[in-house]
């Protein structure tokens, strides 16, 4: 196809200068804001990070009454929480509940724009026993609330961690785990049914295909384009598994009738970096998971099961935090370095979305665009290498097809500004000659020229992003990848 005609297609699809994106109802993303870390920036900050993104819901692990001085007056809207080591006491009496609204609610509201209360975080699996405590103390936060006629502005839930599921798989047979079922589970969704307020879930795809990279297929983890799982009881087909876990929560809702429950993901996120035996740690998914979870998100629609409810996210996390503990990956799911360097480039906000560019078109699901490209950035140490940073390739996927590969290469090479001229015949780059070798030469050089942003290497499915040098093989000499 002549360069003409590929940017006529690519004009068709998507193109910087056509009308913004039509969406349909959206749901939100938001950022959980985690401070296990000695080298962040302040509060205030943090905040102006928050607004330079064009992130508007936070959500907190505590209180923190510099966090909720910074963030009054800035629109942000936030969720604060009770942690799970004040339960006890927070369900032994309204009084208790009383002084802590007192100290960390009325002093900031409604200035600071606290719209959430998490009452514990994933109470279920807290080594402590605090379940017993988790209903009580809710009640007793929202009835602390009442007292000063603000229950009605500020929500109260609690995250609950997948592992409250006995059943999962498939999503129509979900369902809790029955010795939660009569002493917690129905309570409390009774409760967040009486007072209007969504189950707060925390819901990990990197986990499940962690622990089965034999069975579950990465692009399925990632958003990205795959053949999807039916569900073998109602033919439901997912293409995600974030999608597929949420529908377990909601079928092991409706089990118990209660159908009507919203909920809000509390946490989901990618590590960009991890140890050796944690399979599908790094940059490039972490990319791909979040930038596709955005997507998914901000161009609406809800999950197979509940088609018509927007799907509502804080990303984990936006900083990296080097005191935490357990795996490498544990202190690397940051959008961000302490020192505010985007770890990866995704879009986070419409306007994002409606800025990427032609090559970022290729649909999921038969709707929604795909990020597939990652554009890390240096990391923040004084010790890494100049070779080291920044290093990712886009190279071509010889399996999409001679003609996907002329398209990109005409694309690239033509209204994409690539500088082609070292693939032309007796020039440096032109051997070997084929055609998945020029189209790897001519996708990085528009790549490398868009700065590596996200999206710029998909082409129509016929590119990907690479973190080790590509082969000889698909690019001839190391002066050919740019």
């Amino acid at each position: 196809m002549g360069t003409f005609k590929m940017f006529l297609l690519f004009l068709s699809v998507f193109c910087l200068s056509c009308p913004p994106l039509a969406f349909a109802d959206s749901g939100f993303i938001g950022v959980n804001y985690g401070r296990i870390a000695d080298n962040l920036p302040s509060p205030a900050k943090v905040v102006e990070l928050l607004k330079t993104t064009g992130l508007n819901r936070v959500k907190l692990y505590d209180t923190d009454s510099s966090v909720l001085k910074a963030l009054s007056g800035s629109g942000i809207s936030v969720t604060v929480a009770l942690p799970n080591e004040q339960l006890s006491s927070a369900a032994a009496g309204q009084s208790y509940t009383d002084t802590w609204i007192q100290s960390n609610i009325l002093p900031y509201h409604p200035k600071t724009l606290i719209e959430a209360i998490a009452v514990g975080n994933e109470v279920f699996v807290d080594p402590q026993n605090t379940t017993k405590y988790l209903v009580p103390a809710m009640k007793n936060v929202y009835a602390s609330l009442a007292k000063h006629n603000i229950s009605s502005a500020i929500n109260v839930s609690s995250p609950i961690a997948l592992s409250a599921l006995a059943t999962s798989y498939p999503s129509s047979s979900g369902s809790f785990k029955p010795d939660l079922i009569e002493p917690v589970i129905k309570p409390m969704l009774n409760f967040l049914r009486q007072t209007g307020s969504s189950l707060m879930v925390n819901a990990y795809p990197f986990f499940a295909y962690e622990a089965n990279t034999d069975t579950i297929s990465l692009d399925y983890a990632l958003f990205r384009d795959n053949k999807g799982v039916t569900d073998p009881n109602n033919g439901l087909v997912y293409k995600s598994l974030l999608e597929a876990q949420l529908d377990a929560v909601f079928a092991a809702m409706n089990a118990l009738s209660f159908n009507d429950i919203k909920v809000v993901v509390s946490e989901t996120g990618w590590p960009s970096k991890g140890d050796e035996n944690e399979a599908g740690a790094g940059d490039a998914n972490a990319a791909s998971y979040n930038g596709n979870l955005v997507k998914r998100v901000l161009t609406g629609g809800g999950t197979p099961l509940r088609p018509n409810e927007p799907l509502n996210v804080y990303l984990f996390a936006l900083f990296n935090e080097d005191q935490k503990t357990g795996p490498t990956s544990e202190k690397n799911y940051g959008l961000f370095y302490p020192d505010e360097k985007k770890v990866y480039v995704i879009p986070l906000t419409r306007e994002d979305l409606n800025a990427l560019p032609p090559s970022s078109s290729t649909p999921v699901n038969g709707t929604r665009d795909q990020v597939i490209a990652v554009a890390p950035a240096a990391a923040p140490t004084g010790d890494v290498a100049a070779s080291a940073v920044g290093q990712t390739w886009c190279v071509a996927n010889g399996k999409v097809g001679e003609e996907k590969l002329q398209e990109g290469i005409d694309y690239a090479c033509g209204e994409g500004g690539a500088d082609c001229r070292p693939i032309q015949s007796g020039a440096t780059c032109f051997n070997p000659n084929t055609l998945e070798a020029h189209a790897s030469y001519a996708f990085n050089s528009y790549y490398q020229k868009q700065g590596r942003a996200v999206g710029t290497c998909h082409f129509g499915g016929a590119g990907y992003v690479v973190t080790q040098p590509p082969s000889t093989y698909l690019i001839p000499s190391p002066h050919c990848l740019l």
